[in-house]
C-alpha cells in the first residue's frame, strides 16, 4: 500500500514528538508531576494528530491526569470538571461566538458574493491583474462579513478560479489568491477568532478589535501589491482582461436615447432629463438615474456641512478657581450669598440640650452659634450658611458651582482652519474631475456596488464602530450583527422577486412596520446630539419592538427565507457547540496541566534559558508557526495558550501585542502544508486538472508575505496598538 506524502510527514512529526517525551522521561532523575503533565501535553497533540475530536481528547486527557494528580480521588476529579464547565458557562463573552456565526452564515446564503465579485473586478478592470485584485478585496470583504474561511473559499473557488483560469491567469497565482484571502476573516474584526483568545487569554475583546484593524488591513494591502507586482512583471501569470470582458451592458432605457460608453454621464443625464425622455425612458426614471449619479456630492456635501460646523463649533470654557478655599478659612461679607463656615472652629455643638430649631420658629430662638437656614429661605443671619466664596449672587436658590461655566449664547464661531479649506478644495477637485472622467458604463458599475459592497461595507463598519467606539459590547454588537445579516438576507430575496406581482406591497408593509423603529433610533441620535432634550418615550420603544418582530416573522415567510434560515441555524448551532466543547475541554486540560506542575517546569526551563524579549517572542512565533503544519487555529488557541500567556509578564510582552501578533502566525495555520485546509476546501471545488501541488506552490508567496507582516508589526508595533491606546488609554 503506497502511503501519501502527508501521511509520512504526519507520522514522522508525531514519533519525533513521542520520542521527545520519552527521551525527556529517560533523562532526569526524578519524575515528577510537572514531568506528567509535559507528557499528557504530547500525548494530546499525537491523539489530535491522529484524528480523535480535539475536545474529547481534551476533555479525557484531562481528566484521567487529574485523576492521577489528585491520587486516584475520583470526587475531586469530577468537582474540578463541574466547575470547569461551569466557569466557561458563566463567561458572557461567548454569546458573541454563535450570534457573529449566524450572521456570517446568513450572509453567505444571501448570495451576495457573485454580485460583490463581478462589481468589483469590473471596477479595477483596468489595474494590473485586475481578477486577481477583485478576488482578494472580495475575500476580504466576504471573510469580515462572514468569519468562516472555509465557506469563502468554497464559494470563491466556485465562482473567481474558473473566470481567473479562463482569463488565462496561472493556476498558483489564482489558487493562492482565493486561500490567502480567504483567510483574512480570522484576522480582520469581527472575527472569531479574536474573540476565543480574548476568552482563553484574558484579555478584553473590544481592544483586540480595535488593535487587529490595521494589521488585516495592512495583511490584505500586501497581497495586493504583490499581486499587482507580480502582473506587471509577469504578465503572462496574470494577463489584462480583453476589451468584451471589461464592457458594461448599458440599460435599455438609455440605449434608446442614444447613449454610449464614452458619452459622459453627468452631462447626458441632465440633457435627458430637461427634454422629458422617451416612452421607454420616463421621466422618473431618467430622475431616478441622476439621483443615483449625484449621491458622491451628495455625500460629499453633507459631509463638508458636518466638518465645517466642527471645526468652527465654540469649545466650552471651563473656569478653574486658581485656589480652593477651605470652608471656615473665611467668609464673604453680607451682601454676598456664597456657604460660609460659621465663626469659630468648625462645626461647634450650639450651648444648651441638643441642636436648637431653625430660625423662623415664634417659640425658640436660635443661638448665634447655631446652624441657620440659607439665605432666600428668610433674612439673612451674619453667621448662617451661605453661599462659597467667589460664586456669583443669586437672588434666591442655588447658582453655578464653580468650574462649570457655560458658554454664552451670543459667543462667536471659530474661523475654519486652514487644514480644512485644503481638504475641502482638494475634495471638491477630485469630484469635479470624477464627474469630468465619468463615462456612461462607470454610474453602472456602481449601482452594482450599490447594490453588493456598500451594504456589506456598512454591516462591518456598524458592527465594528459600535464596538471599537464603545457604543456596544461585542455580545450587543454581535446580535446586532447576526440582525442585520438576516435584514440584507431578506432584503435581496426580496429583490429577487421584485418583478412578481405584490413585491411593491410587501415592500411598502416592511417600511411601515420599520417606522417606529426608525423613528426611536432618530430620536435617540438627535438626543444625543443635543437637539432633543426629552429621552425616548417608552411607548415608543415597546411599538417598536413589536412591529420589528412582527417584520421579523413575516420576512421570514414572504421572503422564502425558510430553507436558508433553517441551515444557519443548524450550522451555527453545531459550530458553536463545538467551540463551547472545546473551551470546556480546555479549561479541564489547563487546570490538569497547572495542577501537575507542568506551567511550573515549563516556566523554570524557558526562564533557565536567559532569553530576551526579542528572543522569547522569535521561539513563540516559530513554535506557532510550526505548530500551524499538523493542528489548526482553535486547537492551537485553547491548548497553547494557556501555557503562553502566564509566562508574557516575566518578559514585559503585552498580551494585547502578543495576540495581534498570533492572530497573524495563525493566517498560515491554514496555508502550510500538508495539513492546510484552505488548499483542501479549494481543491474540492477545483477543476480535475488544478492539483494539490499547485495549490500549495501558489500559497507559499503568500505565506512569505504573511512573516513579513508578522516582522513589520513587530518592528512597528504601533501598527496595532494606536487605536486602542487612541480609543481607551
Amino acid at each position: 500500500m503506497k502511503i501519501r506524502k502527508e501521511l509520512w510527514f504526519g507520522f514522522v512529526l508525531m514519533t519525533l514528538i513521542v520520542a521527545a517525551a520519552i527521551g525527556m522521561l529517560l533523562s532526569v532523575d526524578k519524575v515528577t508531576n510537572g514531568h506528567i503533565g509535559l507528557l499528557m501535553l504530547s500525548l494530546v497533540v499525537v491523539a489530535i494528530m491522529l484524528g480523535f475530536p480535539t475536545a474529547f481528547t481534551l476533555m479525557g486527557m484531562g481528566m484521567l491526569f487529574t485523576w492521577l494528580a489528585y491520587e486516584r480521588d475520583t470526587t475531586r476529579t469530577l468537582d474540578l470538571m463541574v466547575q470547569s464547565a461551569f466557569k466557561v458557562m458563566g463567561n458572557d463573552v461567548l454569546i458573541a461566538i454563535p450570534l457573529f456565526v449566524f450572521m456570517g452564515y446568513l450572509v453567505e446564503r444571501a448570495n451576495l458574493i457573485e454580485k460583490l465579485f463581478r462589481s468589483l473586478h469590473l471596477s479595477m478592470a483596468r489595474v494590473p491583474g485586475s481578477l486577481a485584485v477583485a478576488t482578494l478585496v472580495t475575500c476580504a470583504v466576504f471573510a469580515t462579513a462572514t468569519g468562516i474561511v472555509g465557506a469563502v473559499v468554497t464559494l470563491m473557488g466556485l465562482l473567481a478560479l474558473p473566470a481567473m483560469l479562463r482569463a488565462g491567469y496561472s493556476v498558483p497565482v489564482s489558487a493562492g489568491a482565493i486561500t490567502a484571502g480567504g483567510c483574512l476573516g480570522i484576522l480582520i474584526p469581527p472575527s472569531v477568532l479574536l474573540i476565543v483568545y480574548g476568552a482563553t487569554a484574558g484579555v478584553s475583546v473590544v481592544q483586540l478589535y480595535a488593535g487587529a484593524f490595521f494589521p488585516g488591513l495592512m495583511l490584505a494591502g500586501l497581497y495586493v501589491v504583490y499581486v499587482i507586482i507580480l502582473a506587471k512583471l509577469k504578465p503572462a501569470w496574470a494577463p489584462p482582461l480583453s476589451a468584451d470582458e471589461r464592457t458594461v451592458a448599458l440599460p435599455r432605457p438609455l440605449v434608446s436615447l442614444g447613449a454610449t460608453h464614452e458619452d459622459r454621464a453627468l452631462p447626458f443625464l441632465m440633457r435627458a432629463v430637461r427634454t422629458g425622455g422617451n416612452a421607454e425612458a420616463s421621466p422618473r426614471y431618467l430622475r431616478r438615474q441622476l439621483l443615483v449619479l449625484l449621491l458622491p456630492a451628495i455625500f460629499f456635501l453633507l459631509g463638508g456641512i458636518w466638518a465645517y460646523s466642527q471645526s468652527t463649533a465654540t469649545p466650552t470654557v471651563y473656569e478653574v478657581p486658581v485656589e480652593l478655599e477651605r470652608l471656615g478659612a473665611g467668609h464673604s461679607s453680607g451682601g454676598s450669598s456664597g456657604l460660609a463656615e460659621p465663626p469659630g472652629s468648625g462645626l461647634a455643638e450650639p450651648p444648651g440640650s441638643g441642636l436648637a430649631e431653625p430660625p423662623g420658629s415664634d417659640d425658640v430662638t436660635a443661638p448665634a452659634s447655631g446652624l441657620a437656614e440659607p439665605p432666600g429661605a428668610g433674612d439673612a443671619v451674619a453667621n448662617g450658611v451661605s453661599e462659597p466664596p467667589g460664586a456669583p449672587a443669586a437672588a434666591g436658590g442655588l447658582s453655578e458651582p464653580p468650574g462649570e461655566a457655560v458658554p454664552e449664547a451670543d459667543a462667536e464661531r471659530r474661523a475654519p482652519s486652514s487644514t480644512f479649506w485644503i481638504v475641502l478644495g482638494i475634495g471638491a477637485l477630485a469630484l469635479l474631475a470624477y464627474y469630468a472622467l465619468l463615462n456612461m458604463a462607470r454610474p453602472e458599475i456602481f449601482k452594482m456596488l450599490l447594490a453588493s459592497f456598500f451594504p456589506l461595507v456598512v454591516l462591518i463598519l456598524a458592527v465594528l464602530g459600535s464596538i471599537v467606539f464603545g457604543l456596544a459590547t461585542p455580545t450587543e454588537a454581535a446580535a446586532v450583527g447576526a440582525f442585520g445579516g438576516y435584514g440584507l438576507a431578506c432584503l435581496y430575496a426580496l429583490n429577487k422577486r421584485r418583478r412578481e406581482a405584490g413585491a411593491l406591497r410587501t415592500f411598502l408593509l416592511w417600511t411601515l412596520l420599520w417606522l417606529p423603529a426608525l423613528a426611536t433610533i432618530g430620536w435617540f441620535l438627535a438626543g444625543r446630539s443635543g437637539v432633543v432634550a426629552a429621552p425616548v418615550p417608552m411607548s415608543l420603544g415597546w411599538l417598536a419592538v413589536a412591529t420589528v418582530a412582527v417584520w421579523c416573522v413575516l420576512a421570514y415567510r414572504q421572503a422564502g427565507l425558510k430553507g436558508e434560515v433553517s441551515e444557519s441555524v443548524y450550522l451555527t448551532a453545531k459550530t458553536s457547540a463545538m467551540v463551547c466543547w472545546l473551551f470546556v475541554g480546555s479549561a479541564i486540560f489547563s487546570a490538569a496541566f497547572a495542577l501537575l506542575g507542568g506551567q511550573e517546569l515549563l516556566e523554570q526551563w524557558v526562564l533557565s534559558m536567559n532569553l530576551t524579549k526579542t528572543q522569547f517572542l522569535i521561539l513563540t512565533q516559530v513554535i506557532i508557526f510550526i505548530l500551524g503544519w499538523p493542528l489548526e487555529w482553535t486547537e492551537i488557541i485553547v491548548i497553547f495558550m494557556p501555557i503562553f500567556v502566564p509566562l508574557l509578564d516575566n518578559f514585559g510582552v503585552d498580551p494585547l501585542f502578543f495576540g495581534l501578533l498570533v492572530a497573524l502566525n495563525l493566517q498560515t495555520a491554514f496555508l502550510s502544508p500538508p495539513v492546510a485546509m484552505s488548499a483542501f476546501y479549494l481543491k474540492g471545488v477545483a477543476p480535475p486538472h488544478v492539483t494539490l501541488n499547485q495549490i500549495f506552490l501558489g500559497m507559499l508567496p503568500f505565506m512569505g508575505i504573511q512573516i513579513l507582516a508578522i516582522v513589520l508589526l513587530y518592528i512597528f508595533p504601533q501598527i496595532g496598538l494606536w487605536l486602542p491606546q487612541i480609543l481607551y488609554k
